[in-house]
Formats: C-alpha cells, sequence, structure tokens
C-alpha cells in the first residue's frame, strides 16, 4: 500500500505539467482562455502534438445512443459549457454516431472542436475503408485524431500490425487525412504494453482509468508512466466503469450488481480522481444533457485532489475492483 500511495502522489504530481495556464490580465488576474463560441474549460496539453485541448470530451458512444433531439442539446450544452473535444468511432452504431456528429456538429463548429476517431480494423484495406466511410459520415475531410480502437490483448497487436493496420495509421496522417493518431483499449494493460514494445508512432492513447483500476489489473500503474515518459498525450476514459460504478455488467448501462456510486463514493470524487492524474483530457458519456452539465461543472470547479483523499477513496471500493465493476476488462 504504501509503495503504491507513493507511485500514486508521483504520478499526480506530473499533471502539473500538461496544464495550460490562462492568459493573465494587466493587473495580474488570470483570464479564462475562449474563442468565439465563449469561455473554454481548462485546457491540458496532448502530449507531443502540443496541442491545447480540454480538460473534458464529449463520448460519442452516447450521442449515437440518444434520440436524435436529446443528442443535439447535449451538443450544445458541451460546447456552451467549454467543451471542443469530441469522440466517435467508425463501430458506435454501425457508423450512427459519426452521421450524427456529421449531422449536428461539424457543419456548424468543425474549425471550433477537436474531432477524433476510430478503427477496430484488422487489416490494410479495411482500415482504409473505414478512414473514408468515417471522413464521408463525419462529413469533413480530415480527422484531428484517428485510432487504432479497442486492443485486446498482444497477439491482438501482433496480428493488425502483421497485417499492416499501423502502417495505414501512419499513412493516413503523411497525407494530412488526420493531423495525429494513437490507440485505444479497456480489455487488458498487457495490450498497450505491447504496442508501445512495438512503435513508438503514436501521438495519443485512450485507456480506462478510475478509482477501481488501480487496485486490479492497472492501466494507471502499467501504462501512464510509459506513456508519460514517451510524451504520448493520455486520453482518460471510464472513470464510472462503463456503467459498472452504477451497478451495470454491459455497455454504458446502469444494473442491479453492488454500487461503487453512490454507495461508497460520490460521482464527483470519482471524476476529480482521474482529473487529478496526468491525463491531457477525460472522454466522458452522458446519457443525457443534464449529466453533460453535470460533469461540465465537476470540471470547471476542479482545483486537484490531496493524497489522503486519493488514499482514502482507493480504500472504500477496492474489495470491489475487477471484472464485476470493471466487466470490460479481460
Amino acid at each position: 500500500m504504501i509503495d503504491r500511495r507513493a507511485f500514486l502522489k508521483s504520478l499526480a504530481g506530473l499533471t502539473t505539467g500538461i496544464l495550460l495556464s490562462s492568459a493573465s490580465t494587466e493587473g495580474g488576474a488570470e483570464e479564462i482562455a475562449s474563442d468565439r463560441l465563449g469561455p473554454l474549460l481548462p485546457t491540458r496539453r496532448l502530449g507531443r502534438t502540443g496541442e491545447a485541448v480540454t480538460m473534458l470530451t464529449v463520448g460519442g458512444w452516447h450521442i449515437g445512443d440518444m434520440q436524435e433531439t436529446e443528442a443535439q442539446k447535449t451538443i450544445e450544452t458541451a460546447l456552451e459549457g467549454g467543451v471542443r473535444f469530441f469522440d466517435t468511432a467508425e463501430t458506435y452504431q454501425n457508423g450512427g454516431s459519426e452521421s450524427r456528429l456529421g449531422k449536428l456538429l461539424v457543419p456548424k463548429y468543425r474549425d471550433d472542436v477537436f474531432l477524433m476517431s476510430k478503427t477496430t480494423a484488422r487489416s490494410a484495406n479495411e482500415a482504409w475503408t473505414h478512414l473514408e466511410a468515417s471522413l464521408t459520415r463525419l462529413n469533413t475531410d480530415r480527422l484531428d485524431l484517428w485510432q487504432v480502437h479497442a486492443v485486446r490483448n498482444p497477439a491482438d497487436v501482433d496480428e493488425r500490425i502483421e497485417n499492416g493496420v499501423f502502417d495505414v495509421m501512419l499513412e493516413a496522417k503523411e497525407s494530412g487525412k488526420t493531423r495525429y493518431i494513437g490507440f485505444t483499449g479497456h480489455s487488458s494493460p498487457n495490450a498497450h504494453q505491447r504496442v508501445l514494445e512495438q512503435t513508438d508512432i503514436f501521438d495519443a492513447c485512450q485507456l480506462a482509468m478510475n478509482l477501481t483500476d488501480v487496485s486490479y489489473e492497472s492501466f494507471i500503474e502499467k501504462v501512464v508512466p510509459t506513456l508519460i515518459e514517451r510524451n504520448i498525450g493520455v486520453i482518460g476514459m471510464k472513470s464510472l466503469a462503463n456503467g459498472g460504478f452504477f451497478g451495470g455488467t454491459q455497455h454504458g448501462r446502469h444494473g442491479t450488481h453492488p454500487k461503487v456510486v453512490p454507495n461508497r463514493v460520490s460521482i464527483s470524487e470519482a471524476v476529480r480522481f482521474v482529473f487529478a492524474l496526468p491525463v491531457s483530457t477525460l472522454v466522458t458519456g452522458p446519457d443525457n444533457a443534464k449529466q453533460m452539465q453535470e460533469k461540465i461543472d465537476i470540471a470547471k470547479n476542479f482545483t486537484g485532489m490531496g493524497d489522503d483523499e486519493r488514499q482514502k477513496l482507493i480504500e472504500k471500493v477496492e474489495d470491489m475492483a475487477g471484472t464485476t465493476v470493471e466487466f470490460y476488462k479481460a
């Protein structure tokens, strides 16, 4: 426990290195950064890209899962709240999420947002097909970030490399179809470790990070330090275990299993725990505009998390760690 506590304290200390200061007024007061749409949420550096991205990202699966009117309201709530990073993937709703963003977000706001999509391709030809279809559905000629999606284990990584998927990622970046490239996964940190052993082409990595992760097959402990060392942007996700904190056992759903929230910790505590780590941004999956606003408010009010509070929260839920709460882990 002492070693883990020291490790997390050290890791949290690296968070200041990616925070981007607001502009200062002549009087020395901090001025919130803004763009044509209004004030931004605090921004953080996305690793080696040098890009300033908002500390909160809208999860595209959830946008695709909503009724269109609620999706529009959620997008507008996010933009009004200062969020400028939007996530999606070709596999979400069989392209439905991308099509929805291509209709509701891109036409009016493409130049204002950082747009990310992902491919589950297992071959080079399939990757190119996915990319062209994603660009068409999203109604754009370029992505800001395109990622190899959901690496599951070392064998899966090796197969994608052998079949040319990683080569396509580089070619897409060189051709300007995407500005940056990355990889994602939530099944096992061993898959991420294999990617990092085999290549250093990626600008960003998306991985599961939450209060129970540190006590079972931890992405935070096994992957994040290498990402920081290599200056790869850290994109956190599943801060509420993809519904697992609410007793759920399937993607994005609540359920009847023992609940981390609200039985043990609050939503704010769970989200703040991740914000206090060196993540460039955290992908949140709201079910509606109200939940989107809730996460925006947590981000706006975030001032850090002390070592004692962090440790107490971990201890409250460590007996719940594992595949029941984090059902998506192998």
